[in-house]
């Protein structure tokens, strides 16, 4: 018997999530919102995975970090996981801090099929190879695998003028056509998983935008026949005050090599 050929390229999922909800009503959500993202996981099959969260350990984090230890746990330890044996972990857990406190927190997973992956330290100025799976927290200005920046805190009033979606982004930052309901803001009873809060209008809170490289890479996906999926999760299922968002595609061989000016790739939440 022959088995079905697998689709070139490498399968990449990569999803937003604003987690807060989770972590004030971890018992009735958080089973909800796993389930819900592995089915997405299996459906999909992802080589690359990143999943990038929102107000991580909820509206009081140091009363839910038992919660986020769990949290963390279970998707590093899944069943639903095992064929991704590397990963990298990234929380801000530096919630004292207003000036430098952002509440997100990156998973990013590798399936044991890649081989010879690398990661660039920005101290030593060097890629190194990815091995096992690593949790990094606490102050996240010292971890050398990463950069992080925040907004300053004056910096929001300023931008209520360009409270027009991407138009004052054109032609730097671009989305794929929505065809889903707004993602905010729902019920966080356990039993509407399809009823809207009557607090505020709904509207597409969590979105992926992409540079001009990156929708380069997309779009190619799209052009040879691979599918290409921006979409929620679980429609039917509470999870939470938002539904997560996600983009699947594939990157086929040879794509985003270096040309003569090389840009930088990047997902914004």
């Amino acid at each position: 018997m022959a088995g079905k050929a697998a689709a070139p390229g490498t399968a990449v999922l990569l999803v937003t999530a604003n987690v807060g909800s989770l972590f004030d009503d971890p018992e009735n959500l958080q089973k909800n919102w796993l389930r819900e993202f592995y089915q997405v996981v299996h459906t999909h099959k992802p080589h690359f995975m990143a999943l990038h969260c929102q107000e991580f350990g909820g509206k009081n984090y140091e009363a839910s970090m038992s919660h986020v230890d769990k949290f963390v746990k279970e998707l590093l330890s899944s069943d639903a996981m095992k064929e991704y044996n590397r990963a990298r972990v990234y929380l801000d857990e530096n919630y004292k801090s207003q000036e430098h406190f952002t509440a997100l927190g990156s998973f990013y997973f590798l399936h044991e099929s890649l081989k010879n992956i690398y990661q660039f330290d920005f101290k030593a100025k060097k890629y190194r190879k990815v091995a096992g799976k690593e949790i990094y927290s606490d102050t996240l200005e010292s971890t050398p695998m990463l950069e992080k920046e925040k907004f300053p805190q004056d910096y929001f009033p300023e931008l209520l003028e360009f409270d027009k979606e991407l138009s004052v982004f054109k032609d730097r930052l671009y989305e794929l056509d929505i065809s889903f309901p707004p993602s905010y803001p729902y019920s966080e009873d356990a039993r509407q998983g399809e009823q809207y809060m009557n607090t505020r209008c709904p509207a597409w809170c969590d979105r992926i935008l992409m540079s001009p490289s990156a929708k380069e890479l997309v779009l190619r996906s799209e052009s040879e026949e691979k599918v290409v999926t921006y979409d929620h999760i679980g429609p039917n299922v509470c999870m939470g005050d938002h539904k997560p968002v996600f983009l699947a595609f594939r990157i086929m061989p040879g794509a985003g090599k270096p040309h003569a000016h090389v840009h930088k790739c990047c997902v914004v939440q």
